[in-house]
């Protein structure tokens, strides 16, 4: 198959690339400029919404992962560039291979849970509704910009990533550093949602979607098992053999990071993979302990 991939340098593209080659998959990097590194790829530019059409013809696949970080501190300018790179992007891809003389069969889109908004104790899964938060109404107009592909008869899946745990990830760098160094600790109450999978469980996902063409629509990439913010503290702290002591209330937590506080630190998913789990999908690290000994033993 030949797939054409957005996002191929960040923590999930980087490893779903090996992932597909070893399947003699051929990759398209789509890429903003170039990377001199001897891989096919093709030059976009979503910022002034320009890319090469005639580049993007003849793939069977469309994967599309790229997106401006969420980490850092969410001002004006860095809550547009959270939107503008996934929504403008997201537009400009799927209104070009809906135009293509040699259409795709799939094409494939991240998003988020934070689709769903902070929903305290509900159980969420596709078929649940948008929440009304800043990343609830990114994640709901990023799937809307998939709407050119779709109509032009391609299937379209929207991965709606949990917490993707990596050692490549950044938060995942910081959380383990001040636990390290003594600082970890409980944000809030404790008592919210969190849910995840690790980096090789998503790739995987990723993969079984593209693979099994009956998924379409919004498929949540979790674990079925998620935890409460206060488990994962706990967990984390055993596994580095660190103390969990300390804890940030949560008016403090929303002094010291803003609006990410309650968009992300504080809000609570509990998010079921449905979908993945009726399609036969397993994930290898389903419990959080297990998948924190494999990665932090990398």
């Amino acid at each position: 198959m030949k797939i054409l991939l957005t996002g191929s340098t960040g923590v999930i593209g980087s490893k779903l690339i090996p992932l597909l080659k070893k399947d003699r998959h051929h990759i398209t990097r789509l890429v903003r400029t170039s990377q001199n590194s001897g891989a096919p790829e093709v030059l976009w530019n979503p910022r002034e919404g320009t890319i090469d059409r005639e580049g993007i013809e003849g793939h069977d696949a469309v994967i599309h992962l790229a997106g401006e970080s969420i980490a850092g501190i969410w001002t004006a300018g860095k809550k547009k560039e959270i939107y503008d790179s996934r929504v403008d992007g997201t537009t400009l891809l799927a209104k070009a291979v809906a135009k293509a003389k040699k259409r795709p069969h799939t094409f494939l889109s991240a998003s988020a849970i934070g689709y769903y908004g902070d929903r305290g104790e509900e159980v969420l899964t596709e078929e649940s509704c948008g929440g009304e938060h800043f990343l609830s109404q990114v994640c709901q107009d990023w799937e809307k910009a998939t709407a050119p592909a779709r109509k032009a008869g391609i299937r379209v899946a929207n991965l709606r990533f949990g917490i993707v745990l990596s050692r490549d990830d950044a938060t995942f760098q910081f959380l383990t550093t001040m636990f390290k160094v003594g600082l970890g600790g409980q944000l809030g109450g404790g008592e919210n949602y969190i849910s995840w999978i690790t980096v090789d469980d998503a790739v995987r996902a990723v993969k079984h979607v593209l693979m099994n063409p009956e998924i379409s629509g919004p498929v949540n990439i979790v674990t079925p098992n998620s935890v409460r913010h206060k488990e994962l503290v706990a967990k984390l702290g055993e596994a580095l053999s660190r103390p969990t002591f300390l804890a940030l209330p949560e008016f403090a937590t929303r002094a010291v990071f803003g609006d990410i506080a309650n968009t992300l630190l504080l809000s609570s998913m509990c998010v079921r993979p449905a979908k993945l789990q009726k399609s036969g999908f397993r994930p290898r690290h389903a419990r959080l302990e297990t998948a924190l000994r494999h990665l932090l033993k990398q």
